[in-house]
């Protein structure tokens, strides 16, 4: 077998045993809980109200739970979080593996697009321990970015699902929340950490703000965990101004261009 086909095929074992063992911690709570939402998901009263007025989109939104951000016109109503309670469950990263520091890296999509990252180990120790253990892993390699938000004010590219379709994870569910803007604004640039109703039931998911967006802060916000440091002009040309396939009831759906990572790097910076 030629050298080149050898290695699509290891890649394709390594992504089919990811997948694998992030399914085994997701399976037996699947069987307890309704499938989660994507990223935002929180008001859907307050979207219909915001539409009805014509002001500004600042919404939630999504399939199932509270997925990630959602701005003050909200879109999707809550539904019960995946991790009901208070506290972590699951084999959750140690804490002290982003040691207080900034990290740097790429996130590379559908092969073209590279994105340069920067993880914040000071303000959000828990999430970039996560962030780094997984990108070390290559969890995210070979999996979709499924939710696209392209509204005024309300723009951010969801990614990082065990099954590709904001459902699954890695086995856990973490908190608490970290380093959330006070304010609601999250600025174009802003990495995040998607989650449910719950400040513990963040996981793998995580959203990339790529123009300033206003969240509901009513549920407690959402942990930046960092920030894309170049490549958001890529982005946009490539993938998130192409717009979105049968967008929700949220404003949301899925892009347009299918968005894959087919890349993720990281190192602690010097």
């Amino acid at each position: 077998m030629a050298p080149k086909n050898q290695a699509r095929d290891n890649r394709e074992a390594r992504e089919r045993l990811r997948l694998y063992q992030a399914r085994q911690g997701l399976h037996a709570r699947q069987r307890r809980r309704r499938v989660r939402d994507d990223v935002v998901g929180v008001g859907v009263l307050v979207l219909v109200a915001a539409l009805a007025t014509g002001s500004q989109l600042a919404f939630a939104g999504s399939r199932g739970a509270d997925r990630a951000g959602a701005s003050a016109t909200s879109s999707a109503s809550p539904t019960p979080s995946a991790s009901a309670t208070a506290g972590n469950t699951g084999e959750v990263p140690s804490k002290d593996i982003a040691d207080g520091k900034t990290w740097t890296g790429t996130l590379t999509l559908n092969e073209s697009v590279e994105l340069g990252i920067e993880l914040d180990g000071a303000r959000a120790p828990q999430a970039a321990s996560v962030e780094i253990d997984l990108i070390r892993k290559q969890f995210y390699e070979g999996t979709t970015c499924h939710r696209l938000a392209d509204g005024k004010g309300f723009r951010f590219l969801q990614c990082g699902s065990a099954n590709g379709d904001g459902t699954g994870d890695a086995g856990f569910e973490y908190g608490p929340l970290e380093n959330v803007p006070s304010d609601g604004e999250y600025a174009a640039g802003t990495l995040a950490i998607a989650r449910g109703a719950s400040p513990y039931s963040q996981s793998t998911q995580f959203f990339i703000v790529y123009g300033d967006t206003t969240l509901d802060g009513s549920t407690g916000g959402y942990t930046v965990v960092g920030r894309v440091t170049s490549g958001l002009d890529d982005l946009e040309s490539e993938i998130t101004s192409k717009g979105i396939t049968s967008p929700g009831a949220d404003g949301t759906g899925e892009p347009e261009v299918a968005t894959t990572i087919t890349g993720a790097t990281i190192r602690e910076d010097d």
